[in-house]
């Protein structure tokens, strides 16, 4: 455990940096590195405890966050200043960390919804879907009918819509309409919803029917569509799609709970608005969370392949096949020739909030994000918004930006989601509850009406990472049985829906 008296946080022997727990005036004299602040060191940046001479690489958890682009002192404030990126030789060491897993028993259980098909949900939701842009707003209006109008019927927890901006003004084959399909098909087949309608326009890119038929879905009373051309306009539409959620809501309200293996969920992973703390605190915390979920038999989902760039040696170990290792591989290598031809690099990710929070190359943000995952074997890796199919820790190509990514989680099953921040992020992703995670006190008692749990006390030094991977698996199985998020009680959750949108607007 940290001890609370120290104003800075060193996380291994070697590392030429120690965390500021608090802000650090200059010439303040740390004892247990001997040295002296030469600069005001902001609460969660970085404190040089030794000599980096310039073109050398820094280290934080004894890997390699960057490299000094000046001569950097004892005492320095390290930062962009003195720091940048810098290519290095990782050691991908194939399978060398793979362990056996060690089951729990008697296996957790939490109070889900049994499908008629034995899949496991934790809401139950009745969603419609848009095929294109063009249906949003009748797509909105039918939902929009039964906001605050669901008193008859308790057991169902919404009528959801989720719209997005694409579906036309695209190629309508290839990679940017397999992605958009592949989202839909998730949603649509996803657990959470009791049943789902898919709304077009008619003459859109994104035909219904070749969507429906490529995914080999079938029209019946759980999976609907149509589109506004064929019912005759929007006025149509709107009272076409309230008739059927009409129809579908005495049958969507029989749904009980009852108790159910942990086995059943599958959690997504996400971290957003991270700053210095993140690595320290709510992402290692949320790590052991994940472990446990994994001696459990449930599986975690890491993702945001960006954030995982410089740290990817560190799955690779945990691969439990040299197959597994190279899939993530091949997905790094995909964003590198993706960013270059947009002309782009991959250390654009760290946000201007990362960076004021002490976070300085994409290496040093990559290392903290990559402790969501926890320490399990690495068992298989997905494209976005693919079907996870695998018991245990698993991996997710999606990009950093945190809808798009948890789109991507839901979409591949993931029935609940779990988010650390260290900046503030408010998220929600219907129709799986998100537990936002704060890294820090002052940032859990400032935004706490967001805010599910405390992971500062990790830096205040009065709970360890296992104490509190342990109070998120336990809020993860209350939440699970129908315990609101924050989030969900601000109402979170539908303007977050965002499929990934890759190649040109046309």
């Amino acid at each position: 455990m940290l001890q609370a008296a120290d104003l800075a946080i060193r996380l291994h022997p070697d590392d030429d940096v120690v965390i500021a727990r608090v802000e650090i005036p200059a010439g303040t004299t740390l004892p247990r590195e001997n040295v002296r602040a030469e600069a005001m060191i902001p609460a969660g940046h970085k404190l040089a405890t030794r000599a980096v001479e310039p073109g050398k690489p820094v280290r934080r958890y004894n890997q390699i966050i960057g490299f000094a682009t000046q001569a950097i002192r004892p005492g320095d404030h390290v930062h962009v200043h003195n720091l940048a990126m810098g290519d290095f030789e990782r050691d991908y060491a194939f399978c060398a960390g793979v362990k056996p897993v060690d089951p729990i028993a008697p296996q957790a259980t939490f109070q889900g919804i049994v499908r008629a098909d034995g899949r496991v949900a934790t809401r139950n939701y009745i969603g419609i879907l848009t095929s294109v842009n063009c249906s949003a707003t009748v797509a909105r209006m039918v939902a929009d009918h039964f906001r605050n109008n669901l008193a008859d019927y308790p057991n169902v927890d919404g009528v959801v819509a989720l719209t997005h901006k694409t579906g036309c003004g695209m190629a309508s084959e290839g990679e940017g309409m397999e992605l958009l399909r592949r989202t839909l098909t998730g949603y649509a087949q996803h657990p959470n919803f009791y049943a789902a309608i898919s709304i077009g326009l008619g003459c859109e890119a994104n035909q219904i029917n070749t969507w429906m038929g490529s995914a080999k879905l079938k029209i019946n009373e759980k999976l609907q569509a149509f589109t506004i051309q064929e019912k005759g306009g929007t006025t149509k539409a709107v009272k076409d799609g309230i008739a059927r959620v009409k129809a579908l809501l005495p049958e969507a309200n029989k749904a009980k709970r009852e108790a159910v293996p942990a086995s059943h969920l599958v959690l997504g992973l996400e971290c957003g608005g991270s700053d210095g703390y993140s690595g320290i605190s709510a992402n290692p915390a949320l790590g052991a969370a994940a472990d446990l979920l994994v001696r459990h038999g449930g599986t975690p989902i890491l993702s945001e392949t960006p954030e995982i760039y410089g740290a990817e040696h560190l799955l690779t170990r945990r691969a439990v096949s040299r197959e597994v290792g190279e899939k993530l591989l091949a997905r790094i290598r995909w964003w590198e020739d993706y960013t270059a031809r947009n002309r782009m690099e991959m250390n654009n990710n760290p946000s201007p909030g990362n960076k004021a929070g002490g976070l300085t190359t994409i290496l040093e943000k990559s290392l903290g994000a990559a402790a969501k995952g926890g320490t399990m074997n690495l068992v298989d890796v997905y494209e976005f918004a693919e079907k996870v199919t695998a018991k245990g820790f698993v991996f997710m190509d999606t990009p950093g930006y945190d809808p798009v990514s948890v789109t991507g989680h839901v979409a591949g099953g993931a029935n609940i989601v779990c988010f650390t921040t260290g900046r503030g992020s408010v998220f929600g992703c219907k129709p799986a509850p998100s537990l936002k995670l704060a890294t820090n006190t002052r940032l859990y008692r400032h935004m706490e009406e967001d805010m599910d749990v405390n992971c500062g006390t990790i830096v205040d030094g009065t709970e360890t990472v296992e104490q509190v991977g342990e109070r998120i698996f336990r809020l993860i199985l209350e939440t699970a049985s129908g315990k609101r998020s924050k989030s969900e009680l601000l109402g979170f959750g539908e303007d977050e829906f965002a499929p990934w949108v890759v190649g040109a607007t046309m």
